[in-house]
């Protein structure tokens, strides 16, 4: 059971989301598996973007699809570390910590996409076993990567014109009460995903009540977000995990950030408490309700995109891989032109052709013109 009875609005909102569930669940069984591998990744892809910029990295989406397409060739993975400094070169050295962040989320999520049912019933172990995963490519954090924290952990914001400063969260002290309630939640969640009939609260309250501890000395808020999502890949609801693998809620977190920090306070305070029931957790709950909904929204996007993609004539697709392959720039038509050898009347049927399509955005008028990469 959850740590508190949800109020009849809550209840409706459940019943609603069920009912799209259902629908698109019913709807994306006769998608072929090409397609449902595209879906994957556009979910995948903007799961990583969004939930490393909420910790303030700073990759594009679309520069996080060209590092996941580079780490991902021919069905294999290469490791980061064998192309590391072409990514560096590509994306400027100035941002190796928000790729590194990337990279490691990137591989978490992987992970639970993958594996999330041969991790049920989950362990101390796993979680530990994902924060180290979530941070190995981060040199400083080595020492602590892994393991639980040794010191005190606040969050304190910052006013940066006063210098002022407050705590916004006050979580669990470190040694033996983080120890103590890691081991009461993962407990409760197993018993609570085998028993309790509406797994979304229980990923929303297994995901605040790991927030509220912050166990570990860094990426918290990350591993948060991916235990989310581990929780509804390993709920019983059919419809909840096969359609859950083709949304990005952490995308409409992003967009919703400061309502999602009220919705967090809302619900303790800003201070970790030993018993659970004392916490407010209807605020999130409508919070993640709603994200939700929007998320479910994406997936006839993602399919008119790979439609569209799949229609593109054999010019537009080179013109489009061009792009693809400087994620970084904004390109001149006599810049594609050189970097493909097509003639310039092509390029700039296929640049309409992208531009409509949204593939592209066109900046700028006359010679002067840009265009950029969408995701």
């Amino acid at each position: 059971m959850i740590s508190c009875q949800p109020s009849p609005k809550i209840e409706r909102a459940l019943k609603d989301l069920q009912d799209r569930l259902i629908g698109l669940c019913h709807q994306l069984e006769s998608v072929a598996p090409e397609e449902r591998r595209y879906l994957n990744k556009c979910a995948l892809i903007s799961n990583v973007g969004a939930s490393t910029r909420i910790e303030n990295a700073v990759l594009t989406d679309v520069e996080i699809e060209w590092v996941d397409t580079t780490l991902s060739q021919d069905g294999k993975t290469t490791s980061f570390e064998s192309k590391k400094e072409f990514i560096l070169d590509k994306l400027s050295k100035e941002r190796e910590r928000s790729i590194e962040e990337v990279v490691g989320c990137r591989d978490v999520l992987a992970t639970i996409y993958l594996q999330a049912k041969e991790l049920q019933p989950l362990t101390e172990t796993v979680i530990r076993g994902l924060h180290h995963e979530l941070l190995r490519h981060y040199p400083p954090a080595s020492h602590y990567a892994g393991q639980y924290k040794t010191v005190t952990n606040r969050v304190i914001a910052t006013q940066h014109d006063t210098g002022e400063q407050r705590i916004v969260l006050e979580p669990s002290a470190p040694g033996v009460i983080t120890e103590t309630a890691m081991r009461d939640l993962v407990e409760w969640y197993n018993g609570a995903q085998l028993e309790y009939h509406w797994p979304l609260l229980v990923a929303v309250e297994f995901t605040f009540r790991f927030l509220a501890i912050h166990p570990f000395q860094d990426g918290n808020g990350r591993l948060g977000r991916a235990l989310f999502l581990l929780a509804l890949l390993q709920s019983n609801d059919k419809c909840l995990t096969d359609v859950a693998r083709f949304i990005a809620i952490d995308r409409h977190i992003e967009q919703h950030k400061t309502q999602y920090y009220a919705a967090l306070h809302q619900c303790s305070d800003g201070k970790f408490q030993p018993d659970p029931a004392r916490y407010r957790y209807e605020p999130l709950f409508l919070f993640y309700l709603k994200m939700a909904q929007l998320a479910l929204a994406d997936i006839d996007i993602y399919r008119k995109h790979y439609a569209d993609l799949r229609r593109l004539p054999e010019t537009a697709l080179r013109v489009l891989e061009c792009f693809k392959s400087n994620p970084q720039k904004r390109l001149k038509v006599g810049e594609i032109e050189v970097a493909t050898g097509l003639p310039r009347r092509s390029i700039q049927y296929a640049l309409n052709t992208l531009s409509k399509g949204n593939f592209l955005q066109r900046l700028g008028m006359g010679a002067g013109s840009r265009y950029q990469l969408l995701f």
